[in-house]
Order: structure tokens, then C-alpha cells, then sequence
């Protein structure tokens, strides 16, 4: 990765991808895109052989509650706040013109 990216380089790959770019955004992406290219050989250059590999950086657990049933409203309290309710349902108005 030691060659540096060029504006042609930039535009093939603008073509591929089927963008179409001015003269000052192949400018403006050769230089963003070479800046991020360095870095990227900053980090390849590392000596991670003594770093095992983790998913997250912090020990993370499961701090959901347990999926325990619990008590439920009934279907007359469920409906009781409800604009408008038909046979046990909530009534809502009709989509793309289907009938209900």
C-alpha cells in the first residue's frame, strides 16, 4: 500500500461505483481518500501478535430483565382508550383502499 492513490485512480473507482465527479471533488476525495489509505498503513503497521482479538472493547452482559409473563390487560381495558373499536378490535382506518 506504499503507492500513493492517484486522480486516476480516484476516478476509476468513482466510475465503478457509478458516480459521476467534478474536477475539484476528485481534487478534494484524492487527498481524503490518501489520508485515510496512511492511516490505514499506520495501523497495519502495528504489532498486535500479543493482543487477542475481542468483539468489544468492554466486558458487556446481558443487563435486559428476565422475560418473565406477567399480568396483561384485558381486551375491554385494552380497548376502553381506543378512537374507535369493532367486534374486540381496534378499528383502524383502511390502507391502499382494501376493504377490511
Amino acid at each position: 500500500m506504499s503507492a500513493r492513490i492517484t486522480r486516476d485512480d480516484v476516478a476509476h473507482v468513482a466510475a465503478l461505483a457509478r458516480l459521476r465527479l467534478d474536477e475539484e471533488h476528485l481534487d478534494l476525495f484524492t487527498g481524503q481518500l490518501a489520508a485515510i489509505l496512511e492511516h490505514a498503513e499506520d495501523v497495519e503497521a502495528l504489532d498486535l501478535s500479543d493482543v487477542p482479538p475481542t468483539s468489544h472493547p468492554f466486558p458487556l452482559v446481558n443487563v435486559a430483565r428476565p422475560d418473565v409473563a406477567g399480568p396483561t390487560l384485558s381486551n375491554d381495558d385494552a380497548l376502553a382508550a381506543a378512537p374507535s373499536a369493532q367486534d374486540g378490535r381496534f378499528r383502524v382506518p383502511t390502507i391502499l383502499g382494501e376493504a377490511p
